[in-house]
């Protein structure tokens, strides 16, 4: 990815391509048409570690870690989610204080979790509450230049879904981080999540991709599959309904992407935008993906089958030969982590911040 200039592509400068958000998208799109873990291993390089160092991050900071992760030559993760605060960044655990014995070092200590790249990442940017002010801060720790003992990543193994790509934990004891290595002004969640809008940008478009390959893996195989003397399953108008589905929500998530990255390069875009292409185009590739059954009480059941193209497949699509059952473990781990249907609270928050800046726009 680095040799063809994909790694941060929207950077001016340190080896970067310099593209507009509109083309960065188009290659997130092409990523995850491949599969979902190869889009965030990407994703969290790009946007997440390159994003924060090119905005946050001072002259020295960009100048020692960019070109590197431009080509691939350093790998980076992001820490902001804790085992006991996922969708509550807020509340994180982890403290940054002076050190001990170190001067001109702090001392950084907490874990975080679901960490993309963590097991193989050289740089890591990680969240902490400066202890004495009590304001989350970023800080890039620099696996080469941490002690024994005081970093661990190890990896989260025998995932269902995002296999592609390697997840696991920081745990960090006392780890000794320059405070050159600190961001020198953003303080709160403003840091992170300015990244994080950057990602789900990002993750818009993917999720978009996956949606088209599984678009054309189902059609492939509806035009060969025969039944019903020697028909293709392709005539049969169910199966063009779900075909028709998918591509007219595929064909509306890359027609909002695009307009929302063109009111980037205008500087007109508000997050709410990201939010709300974000929720749109991961919920719509599942569910037209996958098959599901969903409860309705007052039907006489109390529940009635989604057939989308998943169920094209029939029982071939548990084979991975067919790679439909693999996109669709990948797009319910990139749904359940950008909008979450169990979790009230972030799901409620997501919605509340649409609703709002849609209420705000009409008055």
């Amino acid at each position: 990815m680095g040799e063809l200039g994909l790694l941060g592509a929207t950077i001016k400068g340190y080896d970067c391509a310099g593209v507009s958000n509109v083309a960065s998208g188009l290659i997130t799109r092409e990523v995850e048409r491949v599969d979902s873990g190869y889009r965030s291993a990407m994703s969290v390089q790009s946007s997440l570690v390159m994003g924060g160092i090119d905005e946050f991050g001072t002259k020295e900071q960009k100048d020692k870690y960019l070109p590197g992760l431009a080509k691939g030559k350093l790998i980076g993760c992001f820490g902001l989610t804790e085992p006991n605060h996922g969708s509550d960044p807020g509340s994180m655990e982890s403290t940054a204080k002076p050190h001990p014995s170190k001067k001109g070092y702090l001392s950084i200590s907490g874990s975080k979790t679901w960490i993309t790249n963590s097991p193989i990442a050289d740089v890591m940017l990680v969240w902490a509450k400066l202890q004495e002010t009590g304001k989350i801060r970023g800080f890039l720790v620099d696996r080469a230049e941490c002690p024994p003992g005081t970093i661990e990543t190890p990896p989260l193994k025998n995932k269902n879904g995002l296999r592609a790509s390697i997840t696991g934990m920081i745990q960090l004891d006392e780890c000794p981080v320059p405070e050159a290595n600190m961001f020198p002004e953003v303080e709160g969640l403003k840091g992170p999540f300015s990244c994080l809008n950057s990602a789900r940008f990002g993750i818009a478009w993917g999720t978009m991709g996956a949606l088209e390959d599984c678009i054309a893996r189902a059609r492939k195989y509806a035009l060969e599959r025969r039944q019903f003397k020697n028909n293709p399953i392709a005539k049969y108008q169910l199966v063009q309904k779900k075909l028709s589905d998918a591509v007219t929500d595929a064909s509306y998530g890359i027609l909002a992407a695009t307009q929302v990255g063109r009111l980037k390069e205008e500087g007109k875009a508000a997050p709410e935008m990201i939010s709300m292409i974000k929720r749109q185009n991961c919920d719509r590739a599942l569910i037209n993906a996958r098959t599901y059954v969903c409860l309705q009480p007052f039907l006489r059941y109390n529940w009635f089958m989604l057939c989308r193209l998943q169920e094209i497949f029939g029982g071939n699509a548990a084979s991975d030969e067919y790679h439909i059952g693999r996109h669709v473990a990948n797009l319910f781990v990139t749904q359940t982590y950008e909008v979450s249907p169990t979790d009230d609270s972030a799901l409620g928050t997501s919605m509340l911040i649409v609703c709002r800046a849609r209420a705000t726009y009409i008055a």
